[in-house]
């Protein structure tokens, strides 16, 4: 893999880590009021992750004859055994994404016994391209902010992030027990899909006060089953799972601007008590939302 055209400054940066043989991650930053350009060669024995967690980002490849905008929030990914893919990416003024790159061998070890149901790893389709893109769950963008922002010592770091993209790569490929994603023909109508979208727009939009199951379901026209089995295959969790991530990361994001004190921040996602919300965040996040604010850098 060659380096980077791109150099690091004040505005923007690119760093890209092995963290063991086989697997790569690559953070890109483009803090600017400009777009910037990167580009990094890149085999066609690589599956390639790519998560935009701030702004918006625009991947090309075959020399720009195809090209996928990757907003904020979501991911692309990327694998095609007949053909090099190398990474031409334009990212967006204030702009943040993530990569993963895996070799398929490496991916392989990682999912030999599940590769039945990661349906491009099977005999059918192994040496077929493959292309996917979707939301970034809540689970996920902590995760991806916890690979972007850490203070530890250089020792423990390539341990920290490998297991930090296992936990990433585990939460992109899980799947209900119950369910057969590939088989289930609930994901095969589109009707169901956008309710099952909708459902989850309505949560977020109503944080505060969210709206019980049987009330959700008739907001949306489904049955409560279908929601719950619906929502559980589409976004990896259950309704109320979902929610209180969602929550979290808004808390968080809240408490990082320094402007509201814990207090407010408990209200704003929705708890009356400035005792329910600590706990909630610490749950979620192993430490208090005042020691969390003091741990920010100044």
């Amino acid at each position: 893999m060659t380096e980077f055209d791109i150099k690091n400054n004040d505005k923007s940066s690119v760093e890209k880590k092995e963290i063991e043989k086989g697997i790569f991650i690559l953070k890109f930053q483009n803090n600017s009021t400009k777009t910037q350009t990167f580009q990094h060669q890149i085999n066609s024995s690589y599956i390639q992750f790519h998560y935009c967690l701030k702004g918006a980002s625009k991947f090309y490849f075959n020399n720009g004859k195809y090209a996928f905008d990757i907003n904020n929030e979501f991911s692309l990914l990327l694998y095609n055994p007949q053909t090099d893919l190398p990474l031409h990416l334009e990212l967006q003024k204030k702009s943040w994404v993530v990569s993963v790159l895996i070799s398929i061998k490496t991916f392989h070890s990682l999912f030999s016994n599940e590769s039945d149901y990661i349906h491009f790893l099977n005999d059918d389709n192994k040496d077929k391209k493959y292309y996917d893109t979707k939301p970034i769950s809540p689970s996920k963008i902590v995760i991806l902010n916890q690979m972007m922002n850490y203070n530890l010592h250089p020792s423990v770091e390539n341990l920290y992030l490998k297991a930090k993209t296992y936990e990433l790569l585990s939460l992109y490929f899980n799947k209900s027990e119950d369910a057969d994603i590939e088989q289930c023909p609930f994901l095969v109508d589109e009707q169901n899909v956008l309710k099952i979208r909708k459902a989850k727009d309505i949560i977020i939009s109503n944080i505060t006060e969210p709206p019980s199951l049987q009330e959700l379901a008739n907001q949306i026209g489904l049955n409560l089953k279908k929601l719950k089995d619906g929502f559980k295959q589409i976004y990896g969790d259950s309704v109320y799972s979902f929610l209180f991530d969602y929550k979290m990361e808004v808390s968080r994001k809240l408490l990082e601007t320094k402007q509201y004190n814990v207090n407010e921040v408990g209200l704003k996602v929705g708890y009356s008590t400035s005792s329910h919300f600590i706990a909630a965040f610490k749950k979620k996040y192993g430490t208090t939302p005042k020691k969390y604010i003091s741990a920010l850098p100044s």
